[in-house]
């Protein structure tokens, strides 16, 4: 690693000792919050909300350990963090600055929190099994991949892989900062830079139709849903014999009907030997709707399926 992500991975780690926690919202929430009066500034201030702050306010360490990082960036007389961390229990995880503008966005947020949840609940019954290969595709901050592979005794090997090379340096940040440093990082557009089959495959890829085409929000198509297809056929092609996909997505509701499912199920039928889909929530992003792409659509539904490879 270079000096920049050895600084990130002394900072993560600072601010752990720290007792540092927050909870990443949605962008629209995280707004409401800073246009709030600011209160004192904190850790969760600065690397949190991503507030501004002066510099005697913060401890000059952190302070140090941001100009290392080249993390720092002046904002009307004080300075601002230009990465943000967010907490999953007892795990840190290094993304974005706020507001996500940029193309190729490492984001953090609520569809996070419930892909760990629901790897929770799909990888209970393996927790005590033997060495496991996870490859986790489109990894951006590596969240679902760490998450899984903390989860599993007698983990093997971890490849977070995404094409994006800005999420594949966070990913790689936060998996020695979680105690993961054997975990490899590949640029790969889904399995394309990956050989060999695998355990367990598990993604939490964008599902809207972005107009900017930013990576973290576009799922391409014209219904957002088509790299979540083509990460569903690649890896129920690509699992070993009872190997696991466990996929987080979204998808437009039309007319009372689901077109992910609707296209994800031949592949199921080919491949699967058992699987489960479920609404996860049945309403995210609701002001999509009033967007030409979603004309049509009666609500986004956040999805989940788990699927177990025949053999």
């Amino acid at each position: 690693m270079d000096a920049k992500s050895l600084a990130l991975i002394a900072l993560g780690r600072t601010l752990q000792s720290h007792g540092f926690r927050f909870v990443a919202i949605t962008s629209t929430t995280h707004r409401r919050v800073l246009d709030r009066l600011a209160g004192p500034t904190t850790l969760e201030s600065i690397f949190g909300w991503n507030r501004p702050f002066q510099r005697e306010a913060l401890d000059p360490i952190i302070f140090d350990l941001l100009e290392k990082a080249e993390a720092l960036e002046r904002a009307t007389g004080r300075f601002k963090s230009r990465v943000r961390f967010a907490t999953i229990g007892d795990l840190l995880f290094v993304h974005s600055a706020f507001p996500t503008a940029e193309q190729d966005a490492v984001f953090f947020g609520p569809d996070t929190y419930r892909f760990v949840r629901m790897l929770r609940t799909s990888l209970a019954d393996l927790a005590a099994s033997g060495p496991l290969r996870i490859i986790d595709i489109g990894c951006g901050s590596g969240a679902g991949g760490i998450f899984a592979a903390r989860l599993l005794a007698g983990l093997s090997e971890l490849i977070l892989a995404d094409i994006s090379p800005k999420a594949l340096a966070f990913s790689a940040i936060n998996a020695v900062i979680n105690d993961l440093p054997s975990a490899k990082t590949v640029l790969s557009d889904v399995l394309g830079g990956i050989e060999g089959d695998t355990d367990i495959i598990v993604a939490n890829p964008p599902y809207l139709v972005d107009e900017d085409r930013r990576l973290y929000r576009h799922g391409g198509g014209e219904l957002g849903i088509s790299l979540a297809l083509r990460i569903a056929e690649q890896s129920l092609a690509r699992l070993a014999p009872g190997g696991r996909l466990i996929l987080y997505s979204g998808t437009p509701i039309i007319d009372g009907t689901d077109p992910f499912f609707e296209s994800l199920l031949p592949l199921l039928q080919l491949y699967a030997r058992q699987y489960s889909y479920e609404e996860i929530d049945p309403d995210v992003f609701g002001e999509e709707l009033d967007r030409h792409a979603y004309a049509n659509a009666d609500r986004i539904a956040a999805v989940g399926l788990t699927a177990i490879k025949r053999g």
